[in-house]
């Protein structure tokens, strides 16, 4: 656990947790409490004020004997689960051309690849069927200074057949889904904070609960159709974004828009 952070141990944990089974981890129940000690080095008092805390907010169900279930939430009570807050939304122009200039810049490993049906985010994002297959790659990128981000993304199976773990090592994918035969033409992304679990903690050298820029982004080709979906975790220390900002309109009626955007990393 981080001892940096103005945070309780067990707060830690919740947080970690409730953020995972918000994003759908965890369907078959959570691990058992010594299963958690171990994984976040602590003992079983503050697990259990841990989940003391999901169960509060109706995300856990513990029953004596059974162990702990998940408690599936409706849509909109997912959507006021992840914020109490309206997040605003804005285009990024020059958003393709740094992913292609990071890929090119940093080392990677890929750690998996897989053709699974994906979870019901990344079937939404995709504009696919739950029953339709795509591919999920795990890779993280590195720089010479360590570790930079950790990343997840899922591209339909009938445009992924094209590029496997050999390729994903040796090019960015977003090359390889234009020599794929599709027009990558678009992006929309949102960002946020996020919390390192012990899996991407152990990737990116982290302590598990250090505070990550989370990025979930969806690639369109120019038919308007989703390309690829990515969720990308960056250590803040090491990654940035910068945007200019113009003013238009008239007088009375001025708004601020994005001019152009470039990512900075070290």
């Amino acid at each position: 656990m981080n001892a940096n952070l103005p945070l309780p141990k067990y707060h830690q944990i919740y947080l970690v947790l409730r953020e995972q089974l918000i994003e759908g981890a965890y369907r078959d129940g959570l691990p058992g409490d010594f299963s958690l000690m171990r994984q976040f080095g602590v003992a079983r008092i503050t697990v259990r004020k841990a989940l003391s805390q999901l169960v509060d907010e109706g995300l856990i169900i513990r029953e004596p004997g059974k162990g702990t279930k998940t408690v599936t939430p409706s849509r909109s009570n997912q959507s006021s689960a992840k914020s109490q807050v309206q997040v605003k939304q804005a285009k990024l122009s020059g958003l393709l051309e740094n992913l292609v200039s990071m890929g090119l810049n940093t080392q990677v490993k890929v750690l998996s690849v897989q053709i699974l049906n994906p979870p019901e985010e990344v079937c939404n994002g995709l504009q696919i069927a739950s029953y339709e297959t795509a591919q999920k790659a795990v890779r993280v990128r590195s720089t010479e200074d360590g570790p930079l981000s950790y990343i997840t993304t899922w591209v339909p199976a009938d445009i992924a057949k094209n590029f496997g773990k050999s390729e994903l090592e040796k090019k960015p994918i977003l090359l390889l889904l234009e020599e794929a035969g599709v027009n990558v033409a678009r992006a929309e992304q949102a960002i946020t904070a996020k919390l390192a679990d012990s899996v991407v903690a152990k990737h990116l050298d982290v302590q598990v609960g250090s505070a990550l820029l989370g990025v979930k982004r969806v690639i369109y080709d120019e038919h308007d159709r989703p390309l690829q979906w990515l969720s990308g975790l960056y250590r803040p220390d090491r990654y940035e974004y910068q945007m200019q900002l113009s003013r238009v309109g008239s007088i009375k009626a001025k708004v601020w828009v994005s001019k152009e955007l470039s990512a900075r990393f070290h």
